[in-house]
């Protein structure tokens, strides 16, 4: 095939979104172009190809078997090209230029505040943009190639992956100050009342690490599953709703101050979680994350 009737880039750029956001006007939206522009990139492509990729309706946008198998087949291809645009980039200054991390929310607002503002004055060319989601959406982001690199907990599954540990972060039991027992200085799981645990939504890996750390399976069926974050657990165990499990980083932090709540490290063999920076396997910035996990780890 000439070179001439390869798909461009751009082309590629367009299916995606509007397979991500499933709607021409949003998907445009995204890629900072007109609707207009971005259906007729995508037409042109079909045409390009011969084939359907997207069934377009009033309401629904639905992409054929086919689309979606170049769907899949587009996303490695970008990524690609990304990495080629890195390689370049990474042989000039490290950590310098554009990096995309995403975090999920149960270390975000409580390490980004104390590392951001000496990474911005140590490392003044770096433009980091970050992206608060949760530990699945993350990892889908980094190999989709939305995410550069993913601040996150272990264990979770991360498929293809290198990694460097920043910290080991040990998890607390929160509870009001008056509660009538007289708590032990650590808390075995086994004082865990299963009917007033709160943990957060599904969703976030902190619920399966508090759970796999209290190796209690009616805990799993019992807990109230409701918390969309550690602040609003926080304030559900203030107001005598329950007890909760808190990691330390939230607790050096300050999530407890101005609160009647308190809390003890919890008694188990594995009453941690490992926060590590992973990134794509053979990921040509990888020294530059190397790097980056360093500053994480001085922070």
């Amino acid at each position: 095939m000439s070179a001439t009737y390869l798909p461009t880039l751009k082309q590629l750029q367009y299916l995606l979104a509007l397979h991500e956001h499933g709607h021409f006007g949003r998907a445009a939206e995204s890629c900072f172009v007109s609707q207009s522009t971005l259906s007729a990139g995508i037409r042109e492509l079909e045409s390009l190809l011969g084939v359907t990729l997207v069934e377009r309706t009033r309401r629904v946008v639905r992409f054929t078997p086919l689309g979606e198998q170049v769907v899949a087949k587009a996303h490695r291809l970008l990524r690609e090209a990304e990495e080629l645009s890195d390689l370049v980039q990474s042989a000039g200054q490290p950590l310098c230029g554009e990096l995309r991390m995403s975090v999920i929310p149960t270390i975000a607002p409580f390490l980004l505040p104390r590392i951001l503002p000496r990474l911005r004055k140590e490392r003044p060319k770096l433009k980091l943009f970050l992206r608060e989601e949760p530990s699945a959406d993350a990892i889908e982001s980094l190999h989709h190639g939305r995410a550069d690199c993913v601040l996150l907990a272990l264990p979770f599954p991360t498929g293809e992956v290198e990694r460097e540990t920043i910290a080991k972060d040990d998890l607390y039991v929160a509870f009001p100050k008056d509660d009538p027992r007289d708590p032990p200085a650590e808390i075995p799981p086994d004082m865990i009342d299963e009917g007033r645990l709160l943990l957060l939504e599904d969703g976030h890996c902190l619920k399966e690490h508090a759970l796999a750390a209290c190796n209690r399976p009616e805990l799993r069926a019992s807990a109230t599953m409701i918390g969309t974050s550690l602040h609003t657990l926080v304030q559900m165990v203030d107001n005598g709703l329950g007890l909760t499990m808190l990691p330390k980083m939230a607790l050096d932090a300050g999530i407890l101050h101005d609160t009647d709540v308190v809390a003890r490290p919890l008694k188990s063999n594995n009453a941690s979680r490992e926060i590590a920076l992973v990134w794509r396997k053979g990921s040509p910035r990888a020294e530059e994350f190397h790097l980056l996990a360093q500053e994480l780890r001085e922070g």
